[in-house]
């Protein structure tokens, strides 16, 4: 009766690592069910709920009504009357975007910094206009359209994917590389034939194969219920993540190599994390940020895996467009695993 032939010590590594992630319900809660929790507040609270009503407030006093019914009927008002002594209130506690003072002239109260009080001021001033009797020479017609892919949910899923790659990817690895490291199981390993390059490959893979899983329930629920489109190939968005996933795990692993206490790499990964977490265009755009930060916002990979996942599934691009993230992600692994196996001490 012959023995079966061993597998290769990757493989018992990886299911290994495999076994561990199933033992631990806070994990599949972090990895599951928490990105999906998110999707739905977020996608709940920036729903599309028609046009929204400028919130306008009318200082109380002679000339008031007069304001207060042509804004009533200008339509997209909603007119608050305000005693002139809270009007600095209503403005500070954001309950008004503007004030509008009767007088002559009229006098419009607003914070210019505010995206939603300048279009106030220009709703009101055009209502107010047209109520004294201004004609517009150019006669138009307003046709509203509402396209599935320019949904800020639709832009944020994407963001959710990219930043639940990284986030598990920095975690699920580099965490469990320094607990093994700390409760001493890595010490006992150094007398044993493994090498450390199947070591940290065992960690690798078995985070690449619940990477699948993840990706697919993610997109899976938004596309079922807010329905998120997806133009592009499901094979780009998978290589897109499968890129991601080895970058992100490749960083974890650096991380990981040499801290010795948990305090010490949790330190480590919200420093990593949290640049990428602000400017890589998760919640919003990076291109809010000036001009002369961008070079490096780009070159970080959560931006890159970001940015590849929103064409792929937003409008549709293959390869070439999608060649220079990839390249960018893959710059990331190709140095972060050689100076983690590099860097790696077992004590």
């Amino acid at each position: 009766m012959t023995s079966s032939q061993p597998r290769p010590p990757v493989v018992e590594l990886t299911l290994v690592r495999l076994r561990e992630f199933i033992r631990e319900p806070e994990a599949v809660f972090w990895v599951f069910i928490f990105p999906i929790l998110m999707t739905c507040a977020l996608g709940l609270a920036f729903r599309s709920r028609g046009e929204p009503a400028a919130i306008v407030g009318v200082a109380q006093g002679p000339g008031g009504d007069a304001i207060e019914s042509a804004l009533s009927h200008a339509g997209g008002v909603t007119v608050k009357r305000v005693a002139p002594a809270d009007l600095e209130r209503e403005l500070a506690r954001s309950d008004v975007q503007l004030v509008v003072s009767p007088g002559t002239p009229v006098t419009y109260r607003f914070d210019p910094t505010r995206a939603e009080s300048r279009l106030a001021r220009r709703i009101v001033d055009d209502a107010l206009q047209r109520a004294g009797g201004r004609v517009d020479p150019v006669p138009v017609h307003d046709e509203p359209v509402e396209v599935v892919g320019s949904r800020y949910v639709d832009w944020l899923v994407p963001g959710l994917v990219g930043m639940n790659i990284m986030s598990t990817g920095l975690w699920g690895i580099g965490f469990s590389v320094v607990t093994a490291r700390t409760r001493k199981l890595l010490k006992r390993l150094v007398a044993s034939p493994m090498r450390k390059r199947d070591y940290l490959l065992g960690h690798l893979f078995g985070r690449l194969v619940f990477l699948v899983i993840e990706v697919a329930v993610l997109v899976g629920f938004s596309r079922l219920v807010f329905g998120v489109p997806m133009r592009g190939s499901w094979v780009m968005l998978a290589a897109t993540c499968l890129i991601g996933g080895l970058s992100f795990g490749g960083i974890g692993l650096l991380v990981a190599s040499r801290a010795r206490t948990v305090e010490a790499v949790s330190g480590l990964l919200n420093l990593v994390m949290l640049p990428m977490w602000l400017l890589s265009g998760v919640f919003f755009a990076s291109s809010n940020f000036p001009d002369a930060m961008q070079p490096a916002i780009h070159v970080l990979p959560l931006t890159a895996l970001n940015d590849a996942i929103r064409a792929v599934m937003l409008e549709g691009v293959g390869f070439r467009g999608l060649a220079s993230g990839w390249a960018i992600l893959a710059a990331w692994g190709a140095l972060t695993f050689p100076a983690a196996l590099w860097l790696f001490r077992w004590r």
